[in-house]
């Protein structure tokens, strides 16, 4: 398997010339752009939505577009207001001499800025010394451990249960015009994993050879074998809006670059997965989120018919809302593996899966340094649609009728 690709990549840089590294682009924005205008944005819009969804009542219809406009205008003030603001701030702090300079490099596109791991608040209370000593910190904070030694005694069965054989049917082998599928929705322009292989690299191999590439896909299947090769992630920090000046590691948002030929296998999984799971009905009726044709819309309405019909009765209702800080972070696998039993997947599927969730490692790079962690929990924040495709959106399905996540 690993000699297969390697002819691919060696082919690649033949063929392609090879980049000595690019300047990052940044988003360009504006200076005068801030959280209160961004509020009363998403203000508007929600008021111009309202008004619009109002149809059969002409009152109502009439007070919500009179409250739009008032919204309207509150916004278009406060925005001149800030643009003259940022004017003059700049009018006052340019050069004299030649004002219009950081006007001609923010028109051209000169001002760049790339992410840079910075000092960091050890939970000690010390600070980092050096960049690999941030970094290693940093790789800490990223990838978290299971440690078995801190199993209660709800988890030490769960680990025992998902290692005896599961005795359910094989699902059918990948046909290539699946293969084909998956293939074409990666975006080209994203960023490969450590082969350098891009989506659009693997597609044209798939459509030159596409008896190679199903054939390996379907022996993957059929040994339930996810190559080493493939479960190495590069970890690229991303500095999050406003928190460019803090001290602790929360600051950055983990990128994880996988090479495309095992995201191409790990979507072919999820997308068999997720068919079996809806097909035989395995998931709460309550679950919204990552249901084909249900999202929040659907869950705030549900929440609002539960409300109306208690107000009717003329009881009392609570509503208590929880957020779960780093829920997919520590997504624990056995308990992950277990669901997939209680579902009677497929064994060739959950087969896969189980080696999907072994021997992973994630490694953050230096310019002079490079540091590799084993992955043993949590999932993969993938650079692709959202967050990315992965086992991101499965294990998030798997992980809401679980119990027995740790923590």
């Amino acid at each position: 398997m690993h000699d297969c690709f390697s002819c691919v990549t060696a082919a690649s840089n033949t063929a392609f010339r090879i980049s000595k590294g690019r300047k990052l682009k940044t988003k360009r924005t504006v200076p005068w752009w801030n959280d209160e205008l961004k509020i009363l944005w998403k203000k508007v819009n929600a008021l111009l939505r309202r008004y619009q969804r109002t149809l059969n009542n002409e009152d109502l219809r009439n007070e919500r577009r009179i409250q739009y406009n008032e919204g309207k205008r509150q916004y278009q003030s406060t925005l001149q207001e800030e643009k003259f603001k940022s004017w003059q701030k700049y009018c006052s702090s340019t050069d004299e001499s030649n004002p219009w300079n950081a006007i001609y490099e923010t028109a051209s596109g000169k001002l760049r800025s790339t992410t840079c791991l910075t000092t960091l608040q050890q939970p000690d209370g010390t600070f980092t010394l050096d960049t690999e000593s941030t970094a290693k910190h940093t790789l800490g904070y990223f990838v978290p451990e299971d440690n078995e030694i801190n199993d209660s005694a709800v988890h030490k069965p769960i680990r025992e249960l998902i290692n005896e054989p599961i005795d359910t049917v094989d699902d059918k082998h990948f046909s290539q015009e699946e293969i084909a599928s998956v293939i074409k929705t990666f975006n080209s322009k994203k960023a490969p994993g450590e082969d350098g292989l891009t989506s659009e690299i693997i597609l044209h191999v798939f459509r030159s050879f596409p008896s190679f590439l199903m054939e390996v896909y379907n022996k993957c299947l059929k040994e339930g074998c996810f190559p080493k090769q493939w479960k190495k992630s590069s970890i690229v920090p991303i500095i999050k809006q406003g928190k460019e000046d803090i001290r602790d590691t929360s600051k950055y948002r983990p990128i994880s670059l996988l090479n495309v030929a095992g995201k191409v296998l790990d979507k072919l999984m999820i997308n068999r997965i997720l068919h079996h799971v809806h097909s035989n009905a395995g998931l709460n009726s309550n679950q919204y989120g990552f249901m084909p044709q249900r999202g929040t819309v659907e869950a705030v309405m549900a929440v609002k018919e539960i409300i109306g019909e208690t107000l009717n009765l003329k009881k009392c209702i609570s509503v208590v809302s929880l957020d779960v800080r780093g829920a997919i972070d520590a997504a624990w696998w056995p308990s992950i593996l277990l669901n997939l039993q209680e579902l009677k997947c497929p064994k060739n599927l959950f087969n896969l899966a189980r080696r999907y969730f072994s021997n992973r490692m994630a490694s953050l790079c230096g310019i002079t340094f490079k540091l590799e962690k084993p992955v043993t929990m949590g999932c993969p924040r993938v650079l692709a649609a959202v967050r990315g495709f992965g086992i991101y959106s499965t294990t998030r399905c798997l992980i809401w009728t679980s119990l027995t996540v740790p923590g």
